[in-house]
């Protein structure tokens, strides 16, 4: 799917190569993430954190452009050195060059604070860069503008602290420690007012692959948050036929799930002690041969239970509408026979 959304994209000359040099060096798993959020969020607290958890690179304004070497980076800091506003269109010339390193294609990327409108959006979009997660943080304003006021700085490593929520106990740490610019209660209103303007379409365009997380809680309870749904994989729009497999112990409710999955979903139920009996009472050759385990109370062998389960699931009805599940496998050796035989739940 990302090779193709990278194919009407770029529209190469010669398709054929293009997608053989993705295969090459593309690496479809590495994270995609952009951290959005108003001023104060905690968008650079999580964003260093899931680098550091995904060994993913972290890209900031602040990063592009005091800390790379890029053969725009100079440019940029001219309008910074004037006191200008740097244009959209070279934010995203900026970033397009940063990703396309080869260490951003290998381990992935984390956005931080951009895009920050709908036409930084669509830059980004035009250039290929397409985010797989988006975190959007929020919390109150009065919130956000107390926060902001105890925010310090680590000029060595850029990590942020509070006065109040997150000091470090490292004495040397504390020492070198400073107040970043504008932190004026009146230039953070002001910010927060540009925000909530250009919010509804940033939230528009990335909807499908947004997700909002209240960063007025512990920090932890926001990684982990933000942690859960980086690593959760987006459904494809592709056709999807249903697989599942429910287990559990005796008594934790798996025929009434997969009862009520069937009924819902229309899926069919499969109760594997349900086909042996069935086997056994339409007198079939493989009933024949598991009637004397169950009469005598034997466990039926498992090459005899996995070809009455590969028959079912491979019945029309299975391959067409998808199929649920339960009462088998009961241990790893099942587990792994299933897999043996090409039965993979989805």
């Amino acid at each position: 799917q990302n090779m193709l959304e990278e194919l009407l994209i770029h529209k190469p000359d010669d398709p054929i190569q293009y997608m053989i040099n993705h295969l090459k060096q593309n690496n479809d798993d590495a994270p995609r993430i952009c951290v959005l959020g108003p001023p104060a969020a905690g968008k650079t607290t999580v964003a260093m954190w899931l680098c550091k958890r995904l060994d993913a690179i972290r890209i900031s304004q602040e990063t592009l452009l005091f800390k790379e070497v890029l053969a725009l980076t100079e440019e940029a800091k001219a309008y910074k050195e004037r006191k200008e506003k740097i244009p959209n269109a070279l934010w995203a010339n900026l970033i397009q060059e940063r990703l396309s390193n080869v260490d951003c294609i290998k381990q992935g990327w984390i956005l931080e604070g951009f895009p920050e409108n709908q036409e930084q959006a669509w830059m980004l979009q035009s250039s290929g860069i397409i985010p797989r997660h988006v975190v959007m943080l929020y919390a109150p304003d009065t919130v956000l503008i107390e926060r902001n006021s105890g925010k310090r700085l680590d000029p060595l490593t850029g990590e942020v602290y509070h006065t109040t929520f997150d000091w470090p106990s490292d004495l040397l740490v504390q020492q070198r420690l400073v107040i970043p610019e504008d932190l004026s209660e009146q230039k953070t209103s002001k910010r927060l007012l540009e925000y909530h303007r250009n919010f509804p379409e940033l939230f528009q365009i990335y909807q499908k692959v947004l997700k909002s997380i209240n960063a007025d809680q512990p920090s932890m309870d926001v990684l982990s948050q933000v942690l859960t749904y980086v690593q959760t994989r987006h459904r494809a729009t592709a056709p999807f036929t249903p697989r599942i497999l429910f287990c559990g112990p005796p008594g934790s409710g798996k025929s009434l799930q997969a009862a009520l999955i069937a009924q819902k979903y229309g899926v069919v139920n499969i109760c594997c002690g349900q086909l042996l009996k069935e086997a056994i009472a339409d007198k079939t050759k493989l009933g024949e041969l598991i009637k004397p385990y169950v009469d005598n109370g034997y466990p039926v062998p498992d090459p005899l239970v996995l070809k009455i389960l590969t028959d079912r699931l491979n019945a029309l009805d299975c391959l067409t509408n998808g199929w649920v599940l339960y009462g088998f496998p009961r241990d790893i050796e099942q587990g792994e026979e299933m897999q043996k035989s090409h039965i993979t739940p989805n």
